[in-house]
């Protein structure tokens, strides 16, 4: 009978650490969920090249390896706008087919930015029918440049590479938002950065 009992006590004991392993475990998920989810209202973007500025003609590449430009001369009239997204964000999932609807309407030239390891982005690309047929690129030099921290972000730039609107997104309202604070055209004259090409291994 006393074995029995300490038997016993020693299931408890055992059962009450791996609760507690379980709680710890699920403590730090749902941290890491607040921190990829919060917060979903108005963000703020650190700073980086604004409104206003050119970006610098980057070259970068496609998941399939090829050559991408981004900042390079545009046909008049077109306009490019760029969806910053990451394969572990809940929210850039939700944008992204958003995005691509809006971009369509307003006759835009989409093209999704993607953040993490190839293999993950090349999953998402083939799971979300939305990106099917837009260029994905691998942008850690064109965050940089644009200081891009948090996801998703549009970046909107004339035929010249002009920034034209740069803002963090989750709602199509968002989106259109930032898309209506920009004038129908864009006439002003690029300021000139002196900056070479860029290729981005």
């Amino acid at each position: 009978m006393i074995m029995l009992l300490c038997l016993w006590q020693a299931v408890l004991v055992v059962l009450v650490l791996v609760l507690a392993v379980v709680l710890v475990a699920l403590a730090r998920q749902i941290g890491v969920l607040h921190e990829r989810l919060a917060p979903l209202g108005n963000q703020e973007v650190k700073p980086g090249l604004d409104v206003g500025q050119v970006v610098p003609r980057l070259i970068l590449h496609t998941l399939d390896g090829q050559p991408f430009t981004v900042g390079d001369v545009l046909p008049a009239g077109r306009r490019q706008l760029l969806l910053f997204v990451a394969a572990e964000c809940p929210v850039c999932k939700r944008v992204s087919p958003i995005a691509r609807q809006i971009a369509a309407e307003r006759g835009l030239d989409l093209v999704f930015v993607g953040d993490g390891p190839e293999p993950e982005l090349k999953a998402m690309q083939l799971a979300r029918p939305e990106m099917q047929g837009v260029p994905l690129i691998t942008g850690v030099e064109l965050a940089l440049v644009l200081q891009i921290n948090r996801m998703p972000a549009v970046v909107l730039l004339d035929e010249r590479g002009t920034i034209l609107a740069k803002d963090l997104v989750n709602t199509r309202r968002q989106i259109e938002g930032v898309l209506d604070g920009v004038a129908p055209t864009h006439s002003a004259a690029p300021a000139d950065t002196g900056a070479n090409a860029h290729v981005a291994f």
